[in-house]
């Protein structure tokens, strides 16, 4: 929005001429964020403080946690005006990919706001059911699923559109481009062909699954925002790449046009989760609660799925795959024994497992850093994916 109109006056004032480039546009983006997180976050705490929005701590939580019980929640919808406001002043708005990450990720952060809402107002620990949730983020996947398996394989929305009636027209069969395959990473010009409806079933199952695990991520003070900081960088490169010909080429990626613009979003939200790790970190002013988390776990998850790297955000992302399985396998245990000992017993002391830590006698910043470490560790693993191929 702002970039296309200052380029506009390029005539006038040459120098305008820079924000063509992506990367200048991209490194805007990521300052705008982060300034509008900085001074907006203490009349956001002040704000939340005063409707005493604050975050309920459950009665079976680590005791070291209850002190924490009133703290301001919802500061995700801090992070969320700082991304889109960035984003839509400097990305090209004509980028369809841009778009339905912004679409993606405010649904999600629609569905956080109702959750953190019951919590607060309804002060109900639990907040929304998740059944519930499950739906709601279910139809959010979905329908991006549907939008991204004709979009990736085609350049314009006209062109997907034409290529959904035609995939209709055909019985629902139609084979998609090797670019819209699943990609594997350190082999050359390796791709697993999904057809339409795997390449669904995968997305939704990203999407919906991303955006679940950094929930489940969120609960120790900035545990969750530095990896979403790091992972969403490392994509933003991903997204550089396959936007670029001369690049994606030279480094056998597919060359997805349009998917380099998804550099700025990522920058914005690099930006802006700076600035809410400003006052998050421990001891902590504000949490972002689920209309942060989920927002930002399903954008992570509809940006790999853009640039074709699914398993590669399995990797870099490991902590929050982890911590999702951890929770899996302590439920699925505990119901198990239950039903056939008449006992449920547990594998580990705490799920999430950041609170088995704890429980472990961790500390809750050793906890923080050293998960911090590890995902930068795992970061560097993807990225490594870039050239070993």
């Amino acid at each position: 929005m702002l970039s296309q109109w200052l380029q506009g006056l390029s005539p006038e004032w040459s120098f305008l001429r820079a924000l063509q480039y992506l990367t200048l546009r991209a490194v805007l983006a990521a300052m705008t964020a982060l300034l509008i997180g900085l001074v907006a976050g203490p009349r956001v705490i002040r704000r939340l403080t005063e409707l005493k929005i604050g975050q309920p701590v459950r009665g079976y939580a680590v005791q070291t946690h209850l002190a924490k019980n009133g703290t301001p929640t919802m500061g995700g919808v801090l992070i969320l005006i700082a991304i889109t406001v960035s984003t839509l002043l400097w990305f090209d708005l004509s980028n369809r990919f841009v778009w339905i990450v912004l679409a993606v990720t405010l649904g999600m952060g629609a569905i956080g706001w109702a959750d953190d809402w019951r919590k607060v107002v309804n002060k109900d620990p639990e907040g929304m059911r998740s059944r519930e949730k499950y739906f709601w983020q279910s139809v959010i996947g979905l329908l991006a699923a549907l939008y991204l398996v004709f979009s990736i394989s085609e350049n314009s929305n006209a062109r997907v559109f034409e290529l959904f009636v035609t995939w209709v027209q055909s019985g629902f069969s139609l084979d998609l481009p090797p670019k819209a395959g699943l990609l594997l990473p350190f082999f050359k010009e390796v791709s697993y062909p999904l057809g339409v409806l795997g390449f669904v079933i995968l997305t939704y199952l990203v999407i919906v699954g991303a955006s679940n695990a950094v929930n489940l991520t969120d609960g120790l003070d900035g545990l969750a925002i530095m990896p979403v900081i790091m992972v969403g960088s490392a994509l933003g490169i991903f997204a550089y790449v396959t936007g670029n010909a001369v690049y994606a080429r030279y480094l056998l990626f597919p060359h997805i046009p349009g998917s380099g613009e998804l550099l700025v979003f990522c920058a914005a939200m690099a930006g802006a989760g700076l600035a809410f790790l400003w006052f998050n970190a421990y001891p902590a002013q504000i949490f972002m609660g689920d209309v942060g988390a989920l927002a930002l776990g399903g954008a992570l998850g509809t940006i790999a799925v853009i640039v074709r790297q699914e398993i590669v955000l399995a990797i870099m992302g490991g902590i929050f795959v982890v911590e999702a399985i951890s929770v899996m396998v302590q439920v699925s245990w505990f119901r198990y024994t239950k039903r056939r000992y008449g006992e449920g017993r547990r594998i580990l002391r705490m799920a999430p497992l950041h609170h088995h830590f704890e429980k472990s006698g961790w500390k809750e910043t050793q906890v923080v850093v050293r998960f911090w470490i590890i995902t930068m560790l795992l970061c560097l693993v993807g990225l490594s994916t870039l050239k070993l191929r």
